[in-house]
């Protein structure tokens, strides 16, 4: 079943006024497969992926009260939960959220000083990201880390492509100057 950005956006404002169980069930079969997706396109493993995507479901039926359309699509406001969720889950140190492929094959491994800055900028990426508003975060997260075209985000967020364009080359913009700053100017 495929639904409107609009109908979902008044099935998420039902479960959030009338705690209606139907609209919920609507809403949990067109997103928890989409919200499972992402996750897996975010790097977690797929049982991973569907343990944070119910989680993200469930607190979509404990905080649909406080959707407020006016602010972001119902799409943009799910993701978000999970895209919060995931890196909540990644701050507690889940070791199943990653499938890891140890074989290093004929390359040699990194060394010790590559590694550590790489997590330095890793870690610089990371703190400059939070900064952004949460739809800039998401847009940004869904075209560059999941490889997702700006089209595929407008239509899975339900947000028009100017939108969605202008999120990412502000967000970019941003994420540019902080990380210039933090390293000294050459981002």
């Amino acid at each position: 079943m495929s639904l409107t950005p609009a109908a979902c956006n008044a099935l998420l404002l039902r479960v959030g006024r009338e705690r209606d169980r139907d609209a919920f069930a609507a809403l949990f079969q067109h997103y928890a497969p989409r919200v499972k997706t992402l996750l897996i396109k975010s790097g977690s493993a797929p049982s991973a992926a569907e343990e944070l995507a119910q989680e993200a479901m469930l607190a979509v039926w404990r905080k649909a009260h406080l959707y407020d359309p006016a602010r972001a699509s119902a799409a943009a406001w799910i993701f978000t939960i999970a895209r919060n969720l995931r890196i909540d889950s990644l701050r507690r140190g889940s070791s199943t959220l990653y499938e890891m492929d140890l074989a290093f094959g004929a390359e040699d491994p990194p060394q010790p000083d590559a590694i550590l800055s790489g997590a330095q900028d890793a870690q610089t990426v990371r703190a400059a990201m939070r900064t952004l508003n949460p739809e800039q975060a998401l847009a940004i997260e869904m075209a560059f880390f999941q490889e997702q075209t700006h089209s595929q985000i407008s239509e899975t967020l339900g947000v028009p492509l100017g939108t969605i364009k202008a999120r990412i080359r502000f967000g970019m913009m941003k994420l540019r100057a902080i990380i210039e700053r933090e390293m000294g100017g050459a981002a």
